[in-house]
């Protein structure tokens, strides 16, 4: 087979696997549910048979299904708590859980950020000062010379330094079992963001806020602080969506690169 068919065959199957993706992501399909009989999948997805088991053998490969001996093929079970979990794949293959994940921030950061207020030590809020400080230090860097995939690891680090003196190990483990995933967001934000003077100002701004009202102990304020910033970047991302109709959102993993 010539290898232009090899490559043309990968990107169909490929194809094929993120459109089933998003019929579990949308919840039409259910851990442990039987797919639909590849006559009903081929029709709904208006593909061949050919192309619908290239599909499945690369969701099989990553683990997202399985198939049983005369039982046919099944959602799997998604969370494995591993740095390769299916699930952590399955969201980060879809575009829109950038935005579902903005969500997320609010609600877990928000909570974070008026907890630290409340409980944080001195070390602490030393620790922190230490990220926060990494952080303007390399957000002073000419525009030019910003390397977008650091800027999100240590502006994450910042964040995830908030949930730690939050003093709540079932909210910090949680953040940090997603730390592939906020790390999209965070990349997303420096990547389409920091490139532009006015927005970039605005959330060296709302990180100022965030952390003075943290080790002011202003409980309130550092929740409301932690909300304005995390929607400011959703607001700025889908008005930058709407103006210019594409949006970089490269998933970005911690191992990528090293």
């Amino acid at each position: 087979m010539p290898p232009e068919t090899l490559v043309e065959r990968r990107q169909v199957a490929d194809v094929v696997a993120q459109r089933i993706e998003r019929l579990i992501v949308d919840g039409v399909l259910r851990v442990g549910q039987a797919l639909p009989s590849e006559r009903r999948l081929c029709d709904r997805l208006g593909i061949s048979r050919s192309a619908l088991r290239e599909g499945l053998r690369v969701l099989r490969g990553r683990g997202i299904i399985e198939t049983a001996q005369g039982r046919g093929s099944f959602v799997a079970p998604l969370s494995d708590g591993g740095d390769t979990s299916p699930l952590l794949h399955l969201f980060a293959s879809q575009q829109r859980t950038l935005y579902d994940l903005l969500e997320v921030r609010v609600l877990l950061e928000g909570e974070s950020a008026r907890l630290a207020a409340l409980r944080g030590t001195e070390e602490d809020f030393i620790r922190l000062g230490r990220r926060y400080g990494e952080m303007v230090a390399a957000q002073a860097a000419p525009p030019a010379s910003i390397d977008p995939r650091e800027h999100a690891r240590l502006d994450h680090a910042f964040h995830l330094a908030i949930c730690e003196a939050a003093h709540n190990p079932v909210l910090l483990h949680t953040l940090q079992s997603l730390t592939d995933l906020m790390l999209t967001t965070v990349f997303a934000s420096v990547n389409n963001l920091y490139h532009r003077p006015a927005r970039k100002k605005q959330l060296d701004r709302q990180h100022a806020r965030l952390y003075h009202a943290v080790i002011a102990r202003l409980p309130e304020q550092a929740r409301r602080a932690a909300h304005d910033h995390i929607h400011s970047i959703r607001d700025s991302l889908r008005e930058i969506e709407q103006e210019e109709q594409r949006l970089v959102r490269t998933t970005m993993r911690l191992g990528d690169g090293d």
